[in-house]
């Protein structure tokens, strides 16, 4: 009669053996299941030399339709992606994400499984390009608290209607100098945050700056903007804040979407071209 020591020794060792028969997994590697996809789609998974690229984007686009069009999606924790529901066409395929630069682009029609191979970016600056605008727009450093109120301009440069910090970086959000940029343009982009040598050249960075809210069609709005700041102490922020960019600085690596963020599709249509005023549908 079998005793209950003798089966516990039994089905110990039927357990090692059946351990010993499963497939195995390296440290990082993930259980996934393969990616169910439809004939108008492009589905795959995101690696590096590090895995997994969870929560960055996978961009198709295609110039084959009447208008530009393309599809933006983001990866899960395993890498894997799926761009739905894609009209007929020959699509760019490429990953863009934080801590990346992009990737190559591969040309796929839908009903494609495309496996994308992402590039870690070498050095902080060149990651940084990918950065929201207003990350590089939090590196201006504006006047400490103890400026306030403003005693003008034979006193501390700012304007004397600015009573506080608070005002001033109102103005700087949503009022003087970027009221009437914001609407259309991101403030801290590679257009703003550095000084095209097709300005001119200047003695400092003061002066392009003093050059540039002088410029187009709205410069007569802009350099009024400047001064309501104090012009002289608006100017030197701004010519500082681009002199420390071009030194190096960058700012910190924003967070890769999470959990819920990560369930988007995002369709965009063009209109009109690129020099029209109202470019693109999201």
């Amino acid at each position: 009669m079998m005793t209950l020591h003798t089966l516990r020794k039994i089905l110990a060792g039927l357990a090692t053996v059946i351990c010993a028969s499963l497939p195995t997994r390296g440290a990082g590697q993930l259980a996934t299941e393969p990616v169910q996809f439809d004939s108008n789609d492009i589905a795959g998974a995101v690696t590096s030399a590090d895995g997994p690229e969870a929560g960055v984007w996978v961009i198709a686009e295609t110039a084959d339709l009447a208008t530009g069009f393309r599809k933006i999606v983001v990866t899960d924790d395993a890498g894997r992606y799926l761009i739905p529901d894609l009209p007929e066409a020959s699509y760019d395929v490429w990953v863009r994400g934080y801590g990346l630069v992009d990737s190559p682009k591969v040309q796929a029609d839908p009903g494609r499984l495309l496996d994308l191979t992402a590039v870690p970016a070498s050095t902080s600056q060149d990651a940084a390009q990918y950065y929201p605008s207003n990350y590089w727009y939090s590196l201006l450093e504006i006047p400490p608290q103890s400026d306030f109120p403003g005693t003008g301009a034979i006193g501390n440069g700012i304007a004397i209607g600015l009573e506080s910090q608070l005002h001033w970086i109102g103005q700087m959000k949503s009022g003087a100098i970027a009221g009437g940029c914001t609407v259309c343009h991101q403030l801290g982009n590679k257009a703003t945050r550095e000084i095209p040598e097709s300005l001119g050249t200047f003695e400092s960075s003061v002066d392009a700056w003093d050059r540039r809210v002088q410029s187009g069609q709205s410069g007569a709005s802009m350099t009024a903007a400047m001064s309501r700041f104090g012009r002289q102490r608006a100017l030197e922020m701004y010519a500082d804040w681009t002199d420390r960019i071009a030194a190096g600085e960058v700012p910190p690596q924003p967070p890769r979407p999470q959990g819920i963020e990560r369930n988007v599709v995002i369709t965009q249509w063009d209109w009109s071209d690129s020099r029209g005023f109202v470019h693109d549908t999201i």
